[in-house]
């Protein structure tokens, strides 16, 4: 989803070509990369794990050296996202040592349920005094009951336009992409199609009205073998005012808003849509999602995941919260789930001084997972040009684009910069591997002739592929939008009277026996073999708007 922001006027001026080819590296690429290590809040007691087992959570604790207390005891605190220090429930108390367990119900789908709280240890000194960091649960596929086989079958995707499972079949498409606005789901609607769920003991409707269009495109998704990512934005509607962060209740206008982690009503509603979700799309009548995006492009503070903060440690905090929420609730329902971060671009440049960097709340997202017990999270990136009408992928503008991680742009000519950066050891999933990164988002304008979109897509798609850790090559869009082409932006496979542009056949061709004629295609708009480019990471340079050769 572009940004205004990104959307300035064409530069003129003259250019030089510079190349540069940066040599082929490892694929684990740490040197010279600082990334997030958690960091210690100086606190003496180390929640080792926090793991289901059974019908019961266990917290297991540790300390070089047992803290001080009035009656020897460790006492474990559940509180809930919004709350800080002991003021939730005690759960569990053992006696203090250097190693310490804690056993309590998990309490599923009851009022007194802890799958989605954090948790703490403190002792009794005078008051209770808080002596460890907080923890979540980190399997919560350990409940799972509705654990649905993966749809893995290709790369390939697209955001569609229209239902015509035919034109996808030809393009050989493997993936969709769809959005789904929260508040217009929940409520009872006009009253006539009112979907009851009861979670933890709360009773909440669902308007099965608006619920039709997700279930049709769901289900459609499965009948027609399309792989399903689902993104997940939080919009203004009187029925889910609760839904929305204090913070975020001002005039601002935009497309999402941050999720109310800061009440309980809010909090616990937030729970319900999760699970509900889960439940609705894990197999069944309705069909699957495999994957779950929680916000987009989350960095863009003003423009999608709006709160009235500018602090990114507060920003990046009650994020965390949001996403351990629907973590912990889709997993618990499908195991196979995946659940993603989504982040734009603008690795380190601001095109909206409101925003922040990726790269910077990127590193703060992981370091708050780390802190408080790592998840499988996976990764929902947007490698657009900069600025995204620029119409050559393969041949960025040097004050966008470099090789550097000080890059002001991750774009597909450097997406191999996020991708090493992301095989760092403090990034990796609980397995030690490196996370999936998708790209849930992608395209390329045509307003500057089709052959250099052709060239772009076929460049990009490459890159692509020959990134294990990429999983999802996601175009944006099947068809012009008349908006977006007011920007020179006209990043559709088709025009907008249907009419296939030169991309279509190139994009329909990329990973089946006939791409290597499409790449010869590309390789002569471009001046240079694409399989050369992409296995060398040769770096393609020039100064100013023109390409000049």
């Amino acid at each position: 989803m572009k940004k205004k922001g990104l959307m300035k006027r064409i530069l003129a001026g003259a250019m030089v070509a510079v190349t540069m080819t940066v040599a082929a590296k490892s694929a684990v690429v740490t040197a010279g990369y600082k990334g997030a290590v958690a960091e210690a809040a100086g606190r003496p007691v180390s929640i080792t794990s926090c793991t289901i087992q059974g019908d019961n959570v266990v917290v297991n604790v540790s300390c070089s050296s047992v803290p001080s207390s009035s009656d020897g005891k460790f006492y474990l605190y559940a509180d809930e996202v919004y709350q800080d220090g002991c003021v939730g429930k005690i759960v569990a108390e053992t006696a203090a040592g250097t190693n310490a367990t804690f056993t309590f119900p998990l309490n599923h789908y009851t009022a007194e349920s802890n799958l989605s709280k954090k948790f703490l240890v403190a002792v009794k000194s005078g008051s209770m005094v808080q002596v460890s960091d907080e923890h979540y649960i980190t399997n919560p596929e350990a409940k799972a009951t509705k654990t649905v086989a993966r749809n893995d079958h290709g790369m390939k995707g697209i955001l569609p336009n229209s239902a015509d499972a035919a034109t996808f079949k030809d393009l050989g498409v493997a993936q969709m992409v769809y959005n789904l606005y929260m508040g217009d789901i929940v409520g009872p609607g006009d009253g006539s199609n009112v979907v009851p769920f009861s979670y933890n003991g709360v009773d909440y409707q669902f308007n099965g009205a608006a619920l039709a269009q997700y279930d049709g495109f769901v289900r459609w998704c499965s009948i027609n073998n399309f792989q399903l990512t689902m993104t997940i934005l939080n919009n203004k509607t009187e029925a889910a005012a609760d839904l929305i962060h204090p913070l975020s209740r001002d005039a601002h206008v935009c497309p999402g808003y941050a999720m109310n982690t800061k009440e309980d009503g809010g909090t616990q509603h937030l729970k319900a849509i999760a699970a509900f979700l889960a439940q609705r799309y894990s197999g069944g009548a309705y069909g699957t999602v495999d994957n779950w995006v929680i916000g987009n492009e989350v960095n863009a503070r003003t423009e999608w995941y709006y709160l009235n903060s500018t602090n990114i440690e507060l920003n990046v905090s009650e994020y965390v919260k949001a996403f351990r929420i629907f973590y912990n609730e889709i997993k618990s329902v499908n195991a196979n789930a995946r659940v993603y971060t989504s982040f734009d671009q603008e690795w380190n440049r601001k095109s909206n001084p409101g925003c922040f960097l990726s790269k910077e709340y990127m590193d703060r997202f992981n370091y708050y997972i780390n802190r408080e017990g790592n998840i499988d999270w996976s990764l929902s990136v947007h490698p657009y040009n900069a600025p995204l009408f620029d119409p050559y992928a393969w041949k960025q503008q040097s004050q966008y684009v470099n090789t550097s991680l000080s890059t002001p742009y991750i774009t597909m000519e450097n997406v191999y910069i996020l991708t090493d950066y992301m095989c760092q050891a403090s990034f990796l999933n609980p397995a030690g591997q490196v996370r999936n990164i998708s790209l849930s988002e992608i395209g390329y304008t045509s307003s500057f002739g089709e052959d250099a979109q052709l060239a772009s897509i076929v460049y990009a798609y490459t890159m692509a592929e020959n990134n294990p850790y990429i999983t999802s090559f996601i175009l944006f869009r099947e068809t012009d939008d008349a908006h977006e082409m007011e920007s020179h932006i006209a990043q559709g496979l088709k025009n907008l009277d249907g009419s296939k542009k030169m991309s279509y056949d190139a994009y329909k061709n990329l990973g089946t026996g006939n791409a290597a004629a499409v790449k010869a295609q590309a390789s002569q708009i471009i001046g240079q073999d694409v399989n050369a480019l992409v296995t060398n990471r040769t770096f393609l340079s020039r100064n100013g708007w023109f390409l000049n050769d």
